[in-house]
């Protein structure tokens, strides 16, 4: 996610993310025992979306630790002059733990049109933003959930205090276009989802749109069928990762580091002046592999969408246009590269290597701040002690205001402790171990944990082996102090 606009601040001072009753199906069915004999059907086709899911303290009302989502496949079919969204989502799903019932999160501004589990239907109900379907499903055994659906997706608040906080999930515009953005939460507004940061799945994508529309998600496009928008996510993608953004937009192409596709949705006559940055996105992303790695999926891009902020959705950047303050084009266009050049920088921190809960939101946005503090530094001619200065007074404000960024309150959802304060520690770090030695603990990180979700355990045990020096305590200090460490 983009800082927070308590960061974009002018060149001299160093410029730095009642509820409904139960919906029934029509065929009822008491149970359904979901394990697969010897000569079901083969999972190993979703094999790489399986995780190990665990119950966020944050968020406890988001997400279900006993269920693995392999897969999600969805179809769905938007009618803007109605504002109705019908969909068909198939689940392919691993029981952690015995199962007689599979819970999932789901909006209740949804009507169920029938549901089946293993191929039988069942009578599954929507009660507290939760889908529950009776069916028993031994621990490790797998199962396949198809849920039918129509109605007209509702948004949901957003936990924050931040000055371009929007409700989540996804959002209808007047003139019937849609756009989301979900972090930490919001994947359940249009798809039954184990909407929690632990559980990454591989995701097929079909939208229907009317003529002259276009339907952008996340993953790699496919070829068009009519009006048929087609996206497959072949590496395991976090749920507030996913994207979906219908409108009336035009489309550029391009190509990045290695031949990576890249694609750009824009509204003509909206984002126009924004285009120019947008096409820096081939240098944007070749700054990043030389020091970083290779760019961790097969094609990447950007759409626009009607928000005051942007999200750093998988292979395909959602961005908004935020209001920076100043009317200048040529600040304005400087911000935004700053946003940009973040949000990119996510699919290497946050996106390919994701928090395990959303306590190490740090992990996240830590490193894609540092990240493009570096990048805007090197740009502007700003030192690493000028931006030192300036960064240890922002963080002293901010631990006052919002504690340390190592324990996060459920109602300040991603406000700028979380960034600027990890930021700072990464830099005592690179400080420490020279250019080399960091650039080359970012490559491995990102490169070593790919697709899979970490912790500050996890992440403490990494440095100091990848470095040969302990730096548990500064790490700690720096993530627990309700101070600026010295």
């Amino acid at each position: 996610m983009r800082r927070p606009l308590l960061f974009v601040v002018p060149l001299v001072a160093l410029i730095a993310g009642c509820s409904p009753d139960p919906s029934p199906t029509t065929d009822p069915s008491p149970s359904v025992t979901a394990s697969p004999s010897p000569a079901g059907p083969d999972y190993t086709a979703w094999a790489a979306g399986r995780s190990t899911p665990v119950a966020d303290p944050l968020y406890p009302a988001y997400g279900h630790a006993d269920v693995d989502v392999l897969h999600y496949g969805l179809d769905l079919s938007w009618v803007p002059e109605t504002k109705v969204l019908t969909g068909q989502a198939t689940l392919r799903l691993r029981a952690a733990s015995d199962l007689t019932a599979v819970k999932l999160d789901f909006s209740q501004a949804f009507t169920l049109d029938g549901v089946t589990l293993n191929g039988a239907a069942v009578t599954a109900t929507i009660a507290d933003n939760d889908l529950s379907v009776p069916g028993t499903v031994a621990k490790d055994a797998f199962a396949t959930l198809v849920v039918k659906y129509h109605g007209t997706p509702t948004t949901v608040p957003m936990p924050s205090h931040r000055t371009d906080s929007e409700p989540l999930g996804l959002t209808v515009t007047k003139d019937g276009g849609l756009w989301t953005m979900q972090e930490p939460y919001g994947a359940s507004t249009w798809y039954p989802s184990n909407d929690q940061p632990s559980d990454k799945a591989l995701y097929d994508i079909a939208v229907t749109v009317p003529e002259g529309w276009a339907a952008v998600a996340t993953g790699v496009a496919k070829p068009q069928e009519g009006t048929t928008f087609r996206y497959a996510a072949a590496d395991p993608v976090a749920t507030y990762l996913t994207t979906l953004a219908v409108g009336k937009y035009q489309k550029e192409t391009a190509e990045g580091p290695r031949g990576t596709p890249l694609t750009y949705w824009f509204r003509q006559g909206t984002d126009d002046k924004l285009l120019p940055v947008i096409r820096k996105s081939p240098q944007l992303l070749g700054w990043l592999e030389q020091r970083f790695g290779a760019y961790p999926y097969a094609s990447g891009g950007v759409v626009m969408v009607p928000s005051r902020s942007a999200m750093e959705t998988a292979q395909m950047i959602t961005m908004g246009t935020p209001d920076y303050g100043t009317t200048k084009q040529a600040e304005i266009a400087k911000y935004f590269e700053d946003d940009l050049l973040h949000e990119y920088a996510h699919h290497w921190f946050g996106n390919t290597v994701g928090p395990t809960g959303w306590k190490d939101l740090w992990l996240n946005e830590g490193w894609a701040t540092y990240v493009q503090h570096l990048y805007s530094n090197q740009r502007d001619k700003i030192t690493a002690k000028q931006w030192e200065d300036w960064a240890r007074g922002v963080d002293s404000r901010l631990r006052a205001k919002l504690g340390p960024p190592g324990n996060p309150k459920a109602e300040n959802f991603a406000e700028s402790n979380v960034y600027m304060c990890p930021a700072l520690m990464l830099h005592q770090i690179h400080k420490q171990i020279g250019d080399d030695a960091f650039f080359a603990l970012a490559r491995e990180w990102a490169q070593q944990h790919r697709n899979t979700t970490q912790d500050r355990a996890s992440f403490i045990a990494f440095v100091n082996k990848q470095t040969g020096k302990d730096f548990t305590a500064l790490i700690n200090t720096w993530l627990d102090s309700p101070t600026t460490p010295k």
